[in-house]
């Protein structure tokens, strides 16, 4: 059996930082691993550039010049880490038998990339790359971690903990992610669903050496917040079970202003009136704004605006004449 062809998928939104770095890590990796001839000579590593506004894609484009093996995709615009991941499997789905997807700042384990390319030799089409180590996060975003995969699967959504987006699909796992089309992105929720064969290889999670992380607060909280209403209508269902609930509320206030009506012990409290009307008015907003929501993921998808606009692909244009050869021999 050949060696497989392997691509090496890298978002970059500003890494001009960890760049220098994680370029030399992989790039010694995958050039050991094609001198053992684990991989064909013709893999690569592809840093896709979101949009980026400081030097990344000059340096980019500077690692292209120094060495074959280091190609780039640059996008017109930031449009986000999801999309930075799909566009490079799309691009270097149509040339490689598998693809490895890593961030820029390896916090994930890269000395894992031999593994995972052995046990996709074995017949593995999909292989996980899971934390079983978190002591290098926060107290608070390790709990805010482990809150979110508790919730995912109280609400019946497939998510492998702890796996981010540290992994490697086949050609074929490709070719079947590339089926979803919808705009509002959430791959660790998508790839389960896939059903191919799978299999894990744990490693500790490190600290990022360089850089600023750019998944703050507010980010991960918007991208938990999409995986949920991607995956599932529960937050719809607990409005509704909160309404069946204040409705019983009421009647239970019903029955009791008439025992006072009745009984001749009427207080005309306002208190009570305006804390009523506060309290259904909250429940009426919370209800618009998640119905909102969905109403502006279904906004968004049938628009059919293309996810991303790639301006310059380098890596395509270096795999073009391979292309040619395939199509006379097909």
């Amino acid at each position: 059996m050949a060696a497989p062809r392997l691509t090496i998928i890298v978002p970059c939104y500003n890494e001009a930082a960890v760049l220098p770095k994680s370029s030399q890590v992989l790039g010694t990796i995958l050039t050991k691993m094609i001198q053992s001839k684990q991989v064909n000579p013709r893999s690569q590593i592809l840093f896709v550039d979101d949009g980026s506004s400081d030097q990344t894609w000059t340096l980019i484009r500077q690692l292209e010049q120094d060495n074959l093996i280091f190609s780039g995709l640059k996008f017109s615009r930031n449009f986000g880490h999801q999309n930075a991941l799909m566009a490079g499997m799309q691009v270097a789905g149509k040339f490689a038998d598998a693809v490895i997807t890593i961030d820029a700042d390896l916090q994930d384990d890269p000395q894992l990339i031999p593994k995972m390319v052995t046990q996709f030799s074995d017949g593995n089409d999909i292989v996980l790359g899971v934390r079983n180590d978190r002591s290098s996060d926060s107290t608070f975003k390790r709990w805010t971690a482990e809150t979110f995969y508790k919730l995912m699967r109280q609400i019946g959504v497939q998510l492998v903990p702890d796996h981010a987006d540290f992994r490697l699909l086949s050609h074929r796992a490709v070719q079947a992610l590339m089926q979803y089309s919808e705009t509002n992105l959430f791959l660790r929720g998508i790839i389960p669903q896939l059903g191919l064969p799978t299999s894990k290889l744990f490693y500790r999670r490190k600290p990022r050496f360089a850089g600023e992380s750019k998944y703050p607060f507010k980010k991960m909280l918007a991208f938990a917040l999409d995986g949920i209403t991607s995956f599932s209508i529960a937050p719809i269902q607990a409005i509704m079970v909160l309404g069946i609930g204040v409705i019983l509320i009421s009647l239970g206030m019903l029955i009791y202003t008439a025992i006072r009506f009745f009984t001749g012990n009427v207080i005309n409290g306002w208190t009570s009136l305006m804390m009523s009307l506060w309290f259904l008015g909250g429940i009426q907003l919370i209800g618009i704004s998640v119905i909102g929501t969905y109403i502006g993921k279904i906004f968004a998808e049938v628009k059919h605006r293309p996810r991303y606009i790639i301006e310059i692909d380098d890596y395509s244009a270096a795999q073009q004449p391979q292309l040619v050869a395939k199509s006379s021999r097909g």
